[in-house]
């Protein structure tokens, strides 16, 4: 059975709930916080193997970080490539308004430790039919991009955050780029959305793309043409993990040998559970809750 490796970050997050994210200068009281598992790549193996998937996660915590290793062996990730190294695990402090809008900042720790044994750990893993996942959360991306290049590797890269590296990334071996509006902004060069899939779309002509809007769906290009889908109807409480429970599921629905377009449905009814949900790992929902979802929702076309 065909596999995910995410070469990935790992986090621990500390959730603040605010009336509305703090502006420049102002301070706000929080009346609730919460420590959780977290971090892009943490997230995305979680709902990956939530979606059945096979997955294996290669990458590095500090002494902190024992809990973010047991979450995911819960879920039956395979975590013999996790090494512990330094003191402090990457972690992140977000705010999250009554709205469910968020605001996060992120200190790389141990995701910034990644060594070259660890790239090779992750590569080695590595199978006809797998995919290779990573996030812009970790250090030495350049190297990683130029191997899976150089190997034929089926690499999936989700540039987020964007934190100003991405603007030097050679990214014609990437297989599937998974950017949201900021992110494709940055890549692209221009603000709106569909301009950008199209600069994207020219620049990556061998690439797939996806480029999420929230609430107002997404758009795609693959190699059938160009497309756009609409969005679930939700009670929004948590806007926080949703792009990594999208993420997690559609990889597992391309392993399965679905096609883009069906794999961004189930990817984004399990986004839309997500965001129902506070917090970011307890946040994922497992295949059942998305199944039922499914067969109660239809997606809102554009």
């Amino acid at each position: 059975m065909p596999k995910l490796v995410n070469l990935g970050s790992l986090c621990i997050d500390h959730v603040y709930q605010v009336p509305s994210v703090a502006g420049v200068g102002e301070t706000v009281a929080s009346f609730g916080h919460v420590v959780f598992p977290g971090g892009k790549g943490l997230n995305q193996s979680l709902a990956a193997a939530y979606a059945r998937a096979a997955v294996h996660h290669v990458g590095c915590i500090g002494d902190d970080g024992a809990m973010l290793m047991e979450v995911l062996d819960a879920a039956n990730v395979n975590v013999t490539g996790v090494v512990r190294r330094g003191a402090d695990s990457g972690h992140a402090v977000i705010q999250v308004s009554s709205a469910g809008e968020n605001a996060i900042v992120i200190a790389g720790g141990a995701n910034r430790r990644i060594e070259d044994a660890d790239v090779e750990r992750a590569f080695a893993l590595l199978g006809a039919g797998d995919w290779l996942l990573i996030q812009n959360e970790i250090n030495d991306i350049e190297r990683v991009l130029s191997q899976a290049a150089t190997e034929g590797i089926a690499l999936a890269f989700n540039v987020a955050p964007v934190d100003g590296r991405e603007s030097g990334y050679e990214l014609t071996g990437v297989r599937l780029l998974l950017v949201n509006e900021i992110e494709a902004a940055s890549l692209a060069g221009v603000a709106d959305p569909a301009q950008a899939l199209d600069r994207l779309a020219l620049r990556l002509p061998e690439t797939d793309i996806v480029l999420t809007l929230g609430s107002a769906g997404l758009l795609f290009k693959s190699s059938t043409g160009k497309g756009k889908l609409g969005a679930y109807s939700v009670d929004v409480v948590d806007e926080t993990a949703a792009g990594d429970a999208f993420i997690g599921y559609l990889m597992a629905e391309l392993l399965a040998g679905q096609t883009l377009e069906s794999g961004l449905e189930h990817a984004s009814a399990a986004g839309a559970l997500a965001v129902t949900v506070p917090g970011a790992a307890n946040s994922i929902p497992k295949r059942r809750a998305v199944d039922e979802f499914l067969e109660n929702n239809t997606l809102l076309r554009r």
